[in-house]
């Protein structure tokens, strides 16, 4: 082989290696933030990954917060239509965050089944609906009676 030739594959086999493992270094960097979205009715169903970092969404269900007297610990259930979810939250709610609005919950489906949520997102007013939320609702094709005057996805 001609040494320039040879030159030139070693230098293009030595690029191809270092992108080859930056890009998968990347790839797994970037594993652990992946937050992907389910609907309480397939957390419910167990189609969620347990102890993992995941998102869900849906309507508060009226009547369903329940505070702690003693610390800021709150659980309230979200529903789609289909399911509910339990969900328990240990901090400030968003000023926004009422029953019977939409919300998304960033957190861990414990071994209970209970939602720990570490984040609690509520929307910014009557006519918005995070997408993934109003996506779900319109899959489903079912509205919950205590939601109905939420538009999911108009």
């Amino acid at each position: 082989m001609h040494p320039i030739r040879k030159q030139r594959l070693i230098l293009v086999l030595f690029i191809v290696f270092f992108s080859s493992l930056a890009a998968g270094l990347m790839g797994y960097a970037l594993r652990e933030n992946i937050n992907l979205f389910y609907p309480p009715s397939d957390i419910v169903a167990g189609q969620a990954p347990v102890d993992k970092q995941i998102r869900a969404g849906g309507c508060v269900l009226p009547g369903s917060v329940d505070r702690a007297e003693d610390s800021l610990i709150v659980s309230f259930l979200v529903t789609d239509g289909a399911a509910e979810l339990e969900v328990q939250y240990n901090g400030i709610l968003p000023d926004l965050f009422a029953e019977g609005e939409a919300v998304v919950v960033n957190g861990r489906l414990d071994g209970d089944g209970v939602f720990q949520a570490s984040q609690v997102l509520a929307k910014h007013d009557e006519n918005y609906t995070p997408p993934e939320v109003a996506d779900t609702m319109k899959n489903k094709g079912e509205y919950d009676e205590a939601c109905e005057g939420i538009d999911y996805g108009a």
